[in-house]
């Protein structure tokens, strides 16, 4: 059953009548109020009670640091009292506890925020605001588990909390914490360091050993978050308590091969750790210290310390506050906060009489500014609520917590050159960090230094640094670094653990985008194994000044020269047989089809654009269409007549009649015509890319769609199949003007171009295939000229008894069929 306000309000009238205090260390009188919360003793693990008990802190180890941070509180509310410019006329008083336990110190909280020594149900305190908590402010606690488990008392009345050293980046949420406030940076700036620091030396493989509490477990999630991106890995991991077994954290951290171990540790656990190492022999490793032991005596002076290898350690800037070591000196040490009757109130007792005033001033002075500083951060605010001014404050204002605190969060003051002020979240914007070492003498040496405010500065002089390993930087990755060149493949769940694979040709690896993929190349580019770049590839093609280009283009203009002369030649012969039976005036179109199925050779060369692949094939398709088309009908014609005109004579009127082979050819010609327009204007040939068979080339050629050309392809090599087939049916006619021989010929050279042409096409791919396509092209036209008209032109020129013969009966046959044509 939860206790009810009754019963709180009783507990606080009880603890205010049991004891009347007198002024001691712990006690302060004055006009307004501060609490004090210092972990003075050390009590270890809770343990389980059968029943709700207070604690007795000054059973439990004291701490001398903090109890100099006790004693830095005392001297900066006297300093205060003493000055004329903060506070004239007005005096600060204290109550300080002992705060040595998470859970069982709540005696203090009780009193601090009691009325009147009661501690009432809040809604009957709002009903009295006249009168408010006993306290306007509190300094401290020091640990973020203390601070989790006290704070929202304070919550409640919004006095504020002003912790000299909760880390815990949980406080900086206002809508849980609305009235804490601190002086010492958070989890965050520590890591944030932390992780440069690893950055710096290329540590990627750590461990981290953190505190079981709220303040090692929010160091832990930080750093996670932190390092999300980056390439550092956790090997291994450890919440640490007083049970942890010490020896196994050694063991694993050993197997994983990590070199570098994070101690996100408070104090006392950490001196465990340390001590338990060197008992261990534990050795070459790197330790990182946070603020929290960096600057730790004991362990400096530890025997042994120098094999457990190189200390490396985060530590605020230790700020000398003049004055302090009068005051220490002046009051010294001694049993302290007796009453009147001799007892002690709980909390505030304990023995001292054996530290001497140089123990105090020499011991860890880190937190010992956040102290004086959250000190005067309280006065000053309070100066503003008071409207001091002219050397007096104005005494008839009711001060009430929530207007400290509202003062405290438009704090803006310098203290020691350093100035004081906080964000909305109640974080200072103050302060910077120490990067330390620990050399052989022990002593604290100065590395380096991290500073967030105004802005953001890191650098450390490793050159200062003593490192265990033979003077050099030790290493800790997972694995070592891949080879230029090589990706990393990771292997297992850290991605620092990691093989490496060569990226393979046509790929290419940038580290500092991505070290896990290749990347492949862009179509324009290439690159060799094992590359970090991708090169330019070359642009292949044959231009019209390459010597190939230019001797077939000679080559097409003797052809034009040369159809141009048979031409010639045929017109002033053209009514000898020989003409005759060559076609008559076919030939002439057959003679100027081949001169212009010339003009696709010149297409071939040059830098490829739509109107180049057009006409690459179009003419050629085209016009070799019609000297097919007459071959055809001169083929079927020559076994028309000697063959079928003697069977089937009308047939052979009717081709007469009606000019058979001209329509042949015309519908040839429009077929062709039609379904290369159709084949264009669906999809034209254009420009291709050819990136397939050179890793570092492009040939440029023409992308040809077989869907929109095959239909054209399709019906020239049926039109060659029909005069084949018709040619060779006319190999046994007479010797004398049999065209049928010569027509088989033309078109055996003709296929045998084109294979040795196909065969060549699937063995290289280079850019002279271009070269090789234009040449099987002349070849083509040139096989009808050289071995279909040229025969015709020599027995015209040479033997001219033969061009008129006419005494056989087969050559009286062919003349009377000739004078038909």
């Amino acid at each position: 059953m939860k206790p009810s306000f009754a019963s709180w309000w009783l507990l606080g009238i009880f603890l205010h009548t049991l004891i009347t205090l007198k002024a001691s260390d712990f006690n302060l009188e004055g006009d307004y109020l501060l609490g004090g919360l210092f972990g003075i003793h050390y009590t270890g693990v809770y343990q389980r009670e059968n029943r709700p008990a207070t604690i007795d802190c000054s059973r439990g180890h004291y701490t001398t640091k903090s109890y100099r941070r006790f004693q830095l509180m005392r001297f900066s509310i006297e300093e205060i009292n003493n000055s004329t410019q903060l506070l004239p006329n007005v005096s600060l008083g204290y109550e300080i506890f002992d705060h040595c336990s998470e859970t069982q110190s709540f005696f203090s909280i009780l009193d601090l925020i009691s009325i009147d020594g009661a501690v009432r149900p809040w809604a009957e305190t709002s009903s009295h605001l006249s009168v408010g908590p006993k306290v306007i402010a509190v300094v401290g606690p020091y640990t973020s588990g203390d601070t989790v488990t006290t704070a929202p008392f304070f919550m409640v009345d919004l006095i504020s909390v002003v912790s000299y050293g909760a880390a815990s980046s949980a406080f900086s949420e206002k809508t849980k914490y609305p009235s804490f406030l601190r002086t010492v940076n958070s989890n965050k700036a520590v890591v944030e360091m932390l992780v440069k620091i690893l950055e710096y030396f290329n540590w990627r493989w750590v461990a981290f050993l953190n505190s079981y509490d709220d303040f090692g477990i929010d160091a832990l999630e930080l750093f996670k978050n932190t390092i999300k991106d980056s390439e550092i890995c956790i090997g291994y991991t450890k919440s640490v308590t007083e049970a942890t077994d010490y020896n196994e954290i050694f063991k694993s951290i050993k197997a994983q091969k990590i070199r570098v171990i994070i101690v996100f540790l408070i104090q006392q656990l950490a001196e465990v750790l340390i001590e338990k190492a060197v008992q261990l022999n534990v050795t070459n490793r790197v330790w990182i210290a946070t603020d929290t032991w960096s600057l730790n005596k004991n362990l400096r002076k530890l025997k042994g310390i120098q094999t457990i290898g190189t200390v490396l350690g985060v530590a605020q800037p230790v700020i000398q506050i003049p004055g302090f070591q009068n005051f220490i000196h002046s009051t010294g040490s001694h049993m302290i906060c007796k009453d009147a009757k001799g007892n002690c109130l709980c909390n505030q007792a304990g023995n001292y009489s054996n530290l001497t005033p140089e123990d105090i001033i020499s011991s860890d002075p880190t937190y010992s500014f956040p102290v004086y500083a959250a000190v005067y951060a309280i006065a000053h605010a309070l100066h503003n609520v008071l409207q001091c001014e002219g050397g007096k404050c104005n005494d008839s204002i009711r001060v009430f917590p929530y207007m400290v605190l509202a003062a405290l969060k438009k704090s803006n003051f310098t203290l020691l050159n350093q100035t004081i002020h906080f964000n909305e979240n109640g974080e200072p914007m103050f302060g910077s960090y120490l990067i330390v070492f620990w050399n052989r003498y022990g002593e604290v040496q100065e590395v380096g230094a991290f500073t967030f405010q105004p802005k953001v500065n890191f650098f450390i002089n490793s050159s200062k640094i003593q490192w265990h390993m033979d003077g050099h930087v030790p290493v800790s990755l997972c694995s070592q670094e891949c080879n230029v060149g090589y990706a990393k493949k990771q292997d297992g769940i850290h991605k620092c653990c990691f093989t490496c694979q060569i990226c393979r040709t046509g790929t290419f690896i940038n580290i500092t985008e991505d070290p896990y993929t290749c990347k492949a190349c862009s179509d324009t580019e290439w690159s060799p194994e094992g590359s970090t770049r991708c090169n330019l590839r070359l642009v292949e093609y044959v231009p019209f000044t390459d010597p190939a280009a230019l001797g077939l283009m000679v080559i097409v203009g003797l052809l034009v020269v040369l159809t141009l002369a048979v031409c010639v030649l045929f017109a002033f012969h053209y009514n000898t047989p020989v003409v005759r039976s060559a076609g008559g005036p076919m030939c002439f179109l057959i003679l100027g089809c081949l001169s212009l199925s010339s003009i696709s050779v010149f297409f071939y060369f040059g830098k490829p654009s739509v109107a180049f692949c057009i006409f690459r094939f179009l003419p050629f398709l085209l016009f070799y269409t019609v000297c097919v088309s007459c071959f055809v009908v001169r083929s079927f014609q020559i076994v028309c007549i000697f063959k079928i005109a003697a069977k089937f004579p009308k047939l052979q009127s009717w081709w007469v009649k009606y000019h058979g082979q001209w329509v042949v050819i015309s519908v040839a010609f429009v077929i062709q015509a039609l379904v290369l327009l159709i084949g264009y204007s669906s999809d034209p040939p254009k420009p291709y890319y050819d990136t397939f068979w050179y890793p570092d080339k492009i040939i440029l050629n023409c992308d040809i769609n077989l869907k929109a050309t095959s239909t054209s392809v399709i019906f020239l090599l049926t039109l060659c199949i029909l005069c084949f087939i018709f040619s060779y049916m006319g190999k046994d006619l007479p010797k004398n003007y049999n065209e049928a021989k010569s027509i088989t010929f033309c078109l055996m050279l003709l296929i045998l171009t084109w294979v040795i042409f196909a065969t060549e096409y699937m063995l290289y791919h280079g850019r002279h295939i271009l070269t090789l396509n234009a040449l099987a092209v002349l070849c083509s036209l040139y096989s009808f000229l050289l071995w279909y008209f040229l025969p015709k032109c020599y027995i015209i020129m040479f033997q001219p008894e033969k061009k008129h013969s006419a005494n056989d009966k087969e050559n009286k046959r062919l003349q009377k069929y000739t004078k038909l044509l």
